[in-house]
C-alpha cells in the first residue's frame, strides 16, 4: 500500500466534508424595494462591488430570487439578519 496516496485520499475526503456545510443565502424578489435599495443593501451588508450588486439585483428582479452569498450557517446568519433589518427578503438555504 502507498502510504502517499491513502493521506491525499483523506484529506480530500476531510476538504469534501467541510465543504458540504455551505450554505446559500439566498434574496427573493418583492414588489416593494426599489433597485437602488438591494443595490445599496448588497453593496453594505455583502460586501458586494457596485458591479456585482447590480447583476445580483437583476436577477432577482428577473429569476425571482439570486444567491447573494455561499458560506456556513454562522457566516451568513447575521447577513441574513441586517437584509432583513434593512426590509429585503432573505434565507439560508
Amino acid at each position: 500500500m502507498n502510504w502517499d496516496t491513502e493521506i491525499l485520499h483523506k484529506e480530500d475526503v476531510a476538504v469534501l466534508e467541510e465543504s458540504t456545510d455551505l450554505r446559500n443565502l439566498v434574496v427573493y424578489n418583492d414588489e416593494v424595494n426599489t433597485f437602488d435599495h438591494v443595490i445599496d443593501t448588497l453593496i453594505k451588508v455583502c460586501g458586494h462591488t457596485a458591479e456585482q450588486a447590480e447583476q445580483c439585483t437583476m436577477l432577482i428582479h428577473y429569476k425571482g430570487k439570486c444567491t447573494v452569498k455561499v458560506g456556513s450557517y454562522e457566516e451568513l446568519e447575521g447577513k441574513c439578519t441586517a437584509l432583513h433589518d434593512k426590509s429585503l427578503s432573505a434565507n439560508i438555504e
